[in-house]
């Protein structure tokens, strides 16, 4: 049977900053790649894959800053790598990067099994391959350079919608994607992009408006990753 691989950027333990999870101990493990090239995007570091970033995973965890670099790793690997590392938490927050590039079922199954709970965090703009109780964010990515379309079957899959916002198009833009899927019961939660004052006003009154719930991106007002 072939072994699952992933190109790890990182792998850190913190405290989850966004959408329902919010406050959560959380380990994040940040999947290299993406080619939905959001202007905002604040990993952009993480959109291209090059064969000459590889480095091992000692070399990954060591790095202090932003890197292109990526680590090559197994389920397995990374499970020990977690354990190794000696983290607490229990819940897995896989983003990217775009995670959903690359089938990560056996990656949730896997905690599942030892009993983390996971979440993916995910533009919707690929197929969600991944296990049933896995709790799945779609930040969906309208109109980005990508050239990518939202995927009917990712709106579908989402346990969550949390959208970034800094002006009125934006949220014109999420009505109109609700509609277009039919989605009227799933949690919604409004993100103000960079913190931006009239962003979060924004995002408040419309929430308020709309009976939505507010993502601050919490680890950001504190200053931790």
């Amino acid at each position: 049977m072939k072994t699952t691989h992933y190109k790890i950027n990182e792998l850190f333990e913190t405290i989850q900053g966004e959408g329902s999870f919010t406050g959560q101990p959380s380990i994040f493990i940040r999947l290299q790649g993406c080619p939905v090239e959001c202007s905002w995007c604040d990993t952009k570091h993480t959109w291209p894959i090059n064969l000459d970033d590889k480095v091992s995973a000692n070399v990954m965890l060591a790095e202090a800053e932003e890197s292109q670099s990526w680590a090559d790793m197994s389920v397995d690997e990374i499970i020990v790598l977690v354990k190794v590392q000696g983290y607490r938490a229990k819940h897995i927050v896989i983003t990217g990067g775009e995670p959903c590039m690359v089938d990560l079922t056996p990656l949730c199954l896997a905690f599942e099994a030892l009993d983390y709970s996971c979440q993916i965090e995910t533009s919707g703009t690929f197929e969600i391959q991944t296990s049933e109780k896995c709790w799945v964010t779609v930040s969906p990515k309208i109109n980005m350079r990508g050239g990518f379309k939202i995927l009917p079957s990712a709106m579908q899959r989402a346990n969550e919608i949390k959208h970034p916002i800094a002006t009125e198009q934006h949220i014109d833009e999420l009505k109109a994607l609700l509609k277009e899927h039919d989605i009227t019961q799933t949690p919604i939660f409004l993100q103000p992009i960079s913190q931006k004052t009239r962003a979060t006003e924004l995002a408040i009154e419309t929430c308020i408006a709309n009976n939505w719930r507010l993502s601050v991106q919490v680890h950001k007002y504190l200053g931790i990753e």
